[in-house]
């Protein structure tokens, strides 16, 4: 494309962005009367990914529901999983103390509702000698089951690269080399702004009316962060919940103190909540689902994020995701589960076959055998490169890289290595784009990660238990609602990828034959992976 081209497209997208909400808020305590935001990153064009790796991945995710629903039901499991983490981890420590308070109690909410996101990268496999030539994979970079971010915007990023198509944006003008004919069918559609109502509606459907008296009406809450920049991924949901016909009152409660100022419980442990611009006389709401977009960072914990978290735990809402399942995001619980016969422990031979074809090699840091031989490969520059060490964090920009591993292992106090994993890096094949965000441009070889969305509810079933040699069925999916997608890409020199946080850009795939993207990738030999 000519410049004035690459200008004019660009100039297409920023105003596709700014009618479209595709923005992040800046948050500007000076001028706190000043509204102002920026647009997202985004790539100007779709990129190219093997269709049938972008089906399988999608095809996976009933079968990680199923895993991951029941492993947050298996709590022998986790705890011995997790026992490690938890006297080394504050956040694990607290999350696994207020399950125990819970517990003691007695849990009154037997149904949860997952919203998952499994995150995947394509991973060329090298040839083996005097064999087929090389393979490209999908390869699981984590498994995220709280505040999965993200949806919103990959699903508004994906329908202005349709726009952009159709109205010819994406076409040179002049030929100087054979482009990929790609049509309407190449660009896969994204209802994953849809999905996420339809999984919240059909929980708060399954919560059913109100069980308190003089308590008419039900509503859903997000519990949300202060200082919220990434609103435009949250709001639109809460608007189309609004939108329902019957509408779905839905309210934004911070973590932490608003939350215990403004949430109460009753006798029986209905969640009861009055809305601040209610008249006090009038009754309060029911909150039949509690949507978790914070909790998830361990400042967030103090003594009033504890009692906070806790109060929402004993209540009888319908939780997203519950503590139990919240546990299992851990990237411990990850790395577990590539251990020998693990798998069969929830899934079939050919349910479990198919999900571990998906795992890259990881080793933990504790001290079993191959926690030892982890560290001696963390502690040696020369191995380390190939590695990507992983704390049990969320919200991106906590890994530590390659040659950068050995000097972080010998500052950290010995103790806390257990709290982390080695994880092989991902060889990912390179492609080329153009990302546009408010950090510049970039223009040259980039690296693409797909994150699949999972949704469905279930119920924890304590009358079923395995027997000698069967499966832990403890979790029954009572809903399972089609996968949606994201697509996020970001420079080949960087390695991070989470986009607000200005790594990389909101992306969506150009859907084609293994032979097409063969031809037009060359592979990145040294490694490539994300967060």
């Amino acid at each position: 494309m000519s410049d004035e081209q690459l200008n004019n497209l660009a100039f297409d997208a920023s105003d596709w962005q700014l009618n479209h909400g595709s923005l992040l808020k800046v948050i500007d305590r000076a001028r706190e009367d000043l509204v102002v935001a920026k647009p997202v990153g985004v790539t100007l064009f779709p990129t190219l990914f093997p269709r049938v790796l972008f089906n399988e991945a999608l095809a996976l995710q009933e079968t990680y529901n199923k895993l991951y629903t029941a492993i947050a039901e298996d709590e022998d499991w986790l705890q011995t999983t997790l026992r490690a983490l938890i006297e080394t981890d504050l956040l694990a420590d607290v999350l696994w103390g207020i399950h125990l308070e819970v517990k003691e109690e007695g849990y009154v909410q037997a149904i949860s509702l997952g919203i998952f996101r499994s995150d995947y990268m394509l991973h060329v496999q090298p040839a083996v000698p005097g064999g087929s030539r090389q393979d490209i994979q999908i390869k699981q970079v984590e498994f995220n089951t709280i505040s999965c971010a993200g949806g919103v915007h990959g699903n508004k990023v994906s329908d202005m690269h349709r726009y952009l198509h159709r109205t010819g944006s994406h076409s040179p003008q002049k030929l100087s080399t054979r482009p990929v004919g790609l049509s309407m069918s190449n660009y896969p559609l994204n209802h994953t702004i849809t999905s996420l109502i339809s999984a919240l509606s059909a929980a708060h459907e399954e919560y059913g009316a109100s069980r308190s008296s003089n308590v008419s009406q039900t509503c859903t809450v997000f519990i949300v962060q202060p200082n919220n920049f990434n609103i435009a991924d949250e709001r639109p949901i809460e608007y189309a919940l609004w939108g329902q016909s019957p509408p779905i009152p839905t309210y934004r409660i911070m973590f932490g103190q608003d939350v215990l100022e403004s949430l109460s419980l009753t006798p029986t442990r209905e969640l009861l909540y009055l809305p601040p611009n209610r008249p006090s006389s009038d009754p309060p709401l029911e909150v039949s689902v509690i949507y978790l977009r914070a909790g998830f960072e361990v400042i967030e914990y103090d003594e009033v994020g504890r009692a906070c978290r806790l109060l929402l735990e004993r209540s009888r809402a319908i939780k997203c995701p519950s503590i139990l399942s919240h546990l299992t995001t851990f990237k411990k619980v990850q790395q577990e589960l590539t251990m020998p016969e693990t798998l069969e422990r929830y899934l079939s031979v050919e349910e479990a076959a198919k999900i571990a074809k998906t795992f890259a090699p990881i080793l933990p840091m504790d001290e079993s055998h191959l926690g030892l031989r982890a560290r001696e490969l963390a502690m040696n520059p020369r191995a380390a490169k190939g590695y990507i060490l992983k704390p049990s964090l969320e919200g991106g920009g906590h890994n530590v890289y390659g040659v950068d591993i050995p000097k972080f292992i010998n500052e950290i106090p010995p103790e806390s290595f257990s709290s982390y994993i080695l994880m092989e890096k991902i060889t990912s094949p390179l492609l080329y784009n153009i990302l546009v965000s408010p950090r510049g441009t970039h223009e040259g070889p980039v690296i693409s990660e797909l994150g699949v969305f999972g949704f469905c509810l279930w119920k924890r079933n304590e009358s079923r238990h395995p027997s000698d040699g069967g499966l832990h069925e403890k979790a029954e999916i009572v809903r399972d609602l089609k996968p949606s997608w994201s697509f996020k890409t970001k420079s080949a020199n960087v390695n991070e990828m989470s986009v607000v946080k200005g790594y990389g850009c909101f992306d969506s795939p150009a859907l084609v034959d293994r032979e097409t993207f063969a031809n037009h990738c060359r592979q990145n030999t040294q490694g490539k992976s994300s967060e």
